[in-house]
């Protein structure tokens, strides 16, 4: 199963308006708002943007002005196939990863199961539509795996170093990443691998992403992405 969760970040909404405003030498600070109960009352005070910030911060995203996007930073631990791990890996500028090694693990390996088989796409050369029977191609993945993890094993038992036995290991296989970037780089990322042309699989990594750092940088978020 495709997993993300979250690991840390630094910086806020705030930040994004502070980078961008001290260009002329201003800075922002938190609007105070007091919360209210119908039935008690004040109850406590809760801080947001000022109407001037809020409209900075769309200004910036609309005119794709990214450097202040790019101070705040987020870091994420994903779980992938290594098909999808290649696609996320394909988005280098304000990123860097740390991923599991079978060269130092040699633990059984998991493999990705996909829920449906896609039909191959008659209109372009990448993507697919639609889907296909589910019994002979879903036969066919279970017979690979097996031999492929057979073959695994057999080449461990027989002394071979795990940098090399994992040769033969298929792209469905798990791996595991901490991943970390930039906001504006996360934005770049969600954008592309959630649109209707990216590969379901990546999509599932974006969405997922996305949906954790939409809590983090609601303002910033909804004006790069959503």
């Amino acid at each position: 199963m495709i997993e993300t969760r979250y690991i840390a970040h630094s910086g806020d909404d705030l930040m994004v308006v502070n980078a961008a405003r001290v260009s002329f030498a201003k800075e922002s600070e938190w609007e105070a708002i007091a919360v209210y109960r119908e039935d008690f009352g004040p109850v406590g005070v809760e801080s947001k943007l000022s109407g001037r910030d809020l409209t900075l911060i769309r200004y910036l995203a609309e005119h794709a002005h990214w450097t202040p996007f790019a101070h705040p930073q987020i870091t994420l631990h994903v779980k992938a196939p290594i098909f999808v791990r290649a696609q996320c890996f394909k988005h280098k500028v304000g990123f860097v990863e740390n991923e599991v090694s079978r060269r130092y693990v040699d633990d059984e390996p998991e493999f990705f199961v996909p829920e449906v088989w896609r039909g191959r796409a008659t209109d372009k050369k990448q993507g697919s539509t639609g889907e296909v029977p589910r019994f002979g191609p879903t036969l066919d993945y279970q017979h690979a795996i097996e031999t492929a993890f057979g073959a695994y094993r057999s080449l461990l038992k027989q002394g071979v170093a795990p940098e090399q036995a994992r040769m033969v290991l298929p792209q469905s296989m798990m791996t595991e990443w901490y991943w970390s970037g930039s906001l504006a780089a996360w934005a770049r990322f969600c954008r592309q691998r959630m649109g209707k042309d990216a590969q379901a699989e990546t999509g599932d990594v974006a969405r997922q992403c996305a949906a954790i750092i939409a809590t983090l940088f609601p303002v910033s978020w909804a004006a790069l992405v959503q």
